[in-house]
């Protein structure tokens, strides 16, 4: 039963850490940009879109199309790297043991 109360209280501890790298995450920001730096979105460690920056010379009459695209590449780029943040903190929270496939934290 030892055993037991003890893994119970690594697992409180194990929560705790995840909770602040959550709270870190939520904090941290991730730029992804596309067009040579024409289009900048800036994402949240959870993912959610915080700032949007573009190039003025993308507002011209007929560059929809193109400004369209660039934000989607944005966007992907910045997520990208919200993604390898995460997988980063979470290996060194777990002391890098592999977390379960499909395990979400938020």
């Amino acid at each position: 039963m030892k055993n037991f109360a003890q893994m119970m209280k690594q697992a409180q501890e194990l929560q705790g850490r995840v909770a602040d790298m959550q709270a870190e995450m939520e904090r941290a920001r991730c730029e992804g940009r596309s067009g040579g730096g024409m289009v900048v979105v800036t994402l949240n460690g959870k993912g959610e879109m915080a700032e949007v920056k573009i190039d003025p010379s993308l507002l011209a009459p007929g560059e929809a199309e193109i400004l369209e695209d660039l934000l989607v590449a944005a966007h992907a780029d910045a997520k990208a790297k919200v993604e390898e943040t995460m997988k980063e903190k979470m290996k060194s929270l777990t002391g890098g043991l592999p977390l379960p496939s499909g395990l979400k934290l938020f």
